[in-house]
């Protein structure tokens, strides 16, 4: 991969990835050279076959402050067009995540706050430390979290978005596991622990099988339930079951053994 900037740290430990906001000075706050390097960094990611998993984190006391106030400052100077163009780039880095198909846990601590929220939500698994604070703060700008909304919709519910981004109110992490944002809440001597254990558990799995079901889940969540979706998923069955992967998963429990993928020397911790 292409040198990426300091403000963001690439660790690789065989097939898994760590992504880290490396601006702990501005709490790990977003600006353009960041959301650039983070599309760069994804869509590289998304490239390679042998990944397992991507943990994203942020280094020092938060995982994401939102916009860095001098990147807001300049914005607040610019017109309708630069205003786009900066929002477009945002957008983009969102749905290179989102669209990324290995799966991404999000490890979030201290503050997760508007386009930070925005990150988290466009993770597969979301973890927080118990302490984490949450916001959707941008009404109280006099501004809107557009180009984050439908991740964040997607992964919190219609009902609770509503809310969160009219009150522009701070949410802990135990009401952010209420309403799905968050899927665990541990202490946060117990956030990498968990992490790990979770990175463990999807490379058990097959590494077809994981990157397929990423993808089922986002073509059926919204699909009615149609001939052609009977069909779609009737399909997708049969060619997993008769991929090589499928054959050795099926023979492997059958014969009361580990399936190659979880001995394979590319599948190890290097």
């Amino acid at each position: 991969m292409n040198t990426l900037p300091p403000m963001l740290a690439l660790e690789r430990e065989g097939p898994v990835a760590r992504v880290w906001l490396n601006r702990p000075d501005t709490r790990n706050a977003f600006n353009a050279e960041l959301i650039h390097a983070l599309d760069r960094c994804f869509a590289q990611l998304a490239t390679e076959p042998e990944l397992r998993v991507i943990v994203l984190g942020g280094r020092g006391k938060v995982f994401c402050a939102g916009a860095d106030l001098g990147w807001m400052r300049d914005m607040a100077t610019q017109g309708w067009d630069a205003n786009h163009r900066d929002a477009q780039a945002l957008a983009a880095m969102l749905w290179t995540i989102w669209s990324c198909p290995v799966p991404i846990i999000g490890r979030i601590h201290g503050d997760c706050f508007a386009g930070g929220l925005g990150l988290a939500a466009v993770c597969d698994v979301r973890v927080a430390a118990e302490g984490a604070q949450f916001c959707l703060s941008e009404a109280r700008l006099g501004l809107l979290p557009a180009t984050i909304a439908p991740y964040v919709v997607r992964a919190m519910g219609q009902s609770a978005a509503q809310r969160y981004m009219i009150t522009a109110e701070r949410f802990s992490a135990a009401q952010a596991a209420r309403c799905g944002l968050v899927h665990e809440v541990v202490a946060p001597e117990q956030l990498d622990t968990h992490v790990q254990a979770l990175i463990e558990g999807l490379r058990a799995n097959g590494p077809a099988a994981v990157r397929a079901c990423k993808q089922l889940v986002r073509d059926v969540a919204q699909a009615p339930l149609s001939p052609e979706l009977r069909a779609d998923t009737a399909r997708r069955i049969a060619d997993i079951r008769a991929s090589a992967e499928g054959r050795e998963g099926l023979h492997a429990f059958l014969d009361k053994r580990p399936p190659a993928w979880t001995t394979d020397p590319c599948s190890r911790k290097s």
